[in-house]
């Protein structure tokens, strides 16, 4: 874990962790502590389309990986959508896929009346979904990147990355969370909102950075080994900045 490398907008510091902790951190909340994964993904929804809707977009498209990323991208696109400021939602594998709370999350976005695009069975649909758009949120990969995106996956991302301004959920899809290096394509976005603590493999972006609280008590960060103080500041939300 690293307390040096962001703060807050006013000046405290922020720990930020590597893959494998966080992942520690989500084991312990679940396993230990019953946390319910929905529960963390309706957190992450609702503060990214907090963020997103504080634009004057009007035809934001989101586009949802199958995991736990993908799963707060859809809980955001039904936010979007009871504004009316939904344009599309593109899948990177049919709906069908989904599993466990990211199939909940999809259900429920379907049981709203939103239609999914699969952009394995129609690309074209899906790409233009995501030109047309006025705003992207980028909920594809999170930070269990393995490799270089492949497939259609590595196609989504760099037709997102020529397109409208992106937001991305907990760190940019292509980004790997503990060092910030890109195998491969990566999604440059204006906004990343990143989820519970900011990953090591932030530091080098230039996007602006939001942390967003999952409701994780302080006692499942000690529990994981994470040496952690709560950021004064919204509940909610936090801006952060790099640490000079």
């Amino acid at each position: 874990m690293n307390r040096e490398l962001f703060r807050t907008t006013d000046g405290e510091p922020v720990t930020a962790v590597t893959a494998a902790e966080m992942a520690a951190v989500d084991r312990v909340a679940v396993e230990e502590f019953s946390l319910g994964v929905i529960q963390m993904m309706e957190h992450a929804g609702r503060t990214l389309s907090r963020v997103v809707l504080g634009s004057d977009a009007d035809r934001i498209t989101v586009v949802a990986g199958g995991g736990g990323n993908g799963g707060g991208g859809l809980a955001c696109a039904r936010h979007l959508a009871a504004r009316d400021r939904l344009h599309a939602v593109i899948c990177d594998r049919p709906v069908d896929e989904y599993v466990d709370a990211p199939a909940t999350q999809q259900q429920l976005l379907a049981n709203t009346g939103v239609g999914l695009i699969d952009a394995t069975a129609n690309p074209e649909s899906a790409m233009t979904a995501i030109n047309d758009a006025t705003h992207i949120v980028d909920a594809l990969i999170g930070y269990g990147l393995t490799g270089a995106p492949r497939g259609i996956a590595a196609e989504l991302i760099d037709t997102m990355d020529s397109a409208a301004p992106v937001t991305s959920l907990d760190l940019p899809s292509g980004i790997d969370a503990t060092t910030g290096e890109a195998p491969g394509a990566v999604v440059d976005p204006e906004t990343t909102v990143t989820l519970a603590l900011p990953k090591t493999g932030l530091a080098p972006t230039e996007s602006r950075l939001v942390c967003a609280d999952l409701g994780i008590p302080p006692a499942v960060y000690d529990a994981a080994g994470i040496d952690y103080d709560h950021p004064a500041g919204d509940r909610f939300r936090v801006d952060l900045v790099g640490a000079d």
